[in-house]
């Protein structure tokens, strides 16, 4: 039997989950590091439309969440930081390709 998450009850954790993923950025920044761990500069220039603030705030609250980690090239200023996906993080490539497959198939018919 397939047991559903309340995910209506505030305590749950699928709900938990969600709202940490809600945030278009996170999303976006998880899609531009399934290419690999890349320079924050270089995430600022795949990623149209975000600050450099946000972006550095995404980065922060994914590599506190454990999604994303955070790793130092060069110690010296100026510093060179690279971020990638951490295992965990990898782990949201199917279910966010499900999501594209899903809108892809609804792009154009009426699905509005």
């Amino acid at each position: 039997m397939l047991v559903i998450p309340d995910v209506i009850e505030e305590g749950c954790t699928t709900r938990q989950a969600i709202e940490r993923l809600a945030s278009k950025w996170r999303v976006l920044v998880i899609y531009a590091l399934l290419a690999g761990p890349q320079r924050h500069a270089e995430l600022r220039r795949r990623i149209a439309g975000i600050t450099q603030k946000m972006l550095t705030e995404t980065l922060r609250d994914m590599e506190s969440d454990g999604l994303v980690e955070r790793r130092v090239l060069k110690e010296t200023p100026p510093q060179h930081v690279e971020y990638s996906l951490s295992p965990l993080g990898k782990t949201l490539q199917e279910p966010l390709a499900a999501i594209c497959a899903w809108a892809a198939e609804r792009n154009g018919h009426g699905g509005d």
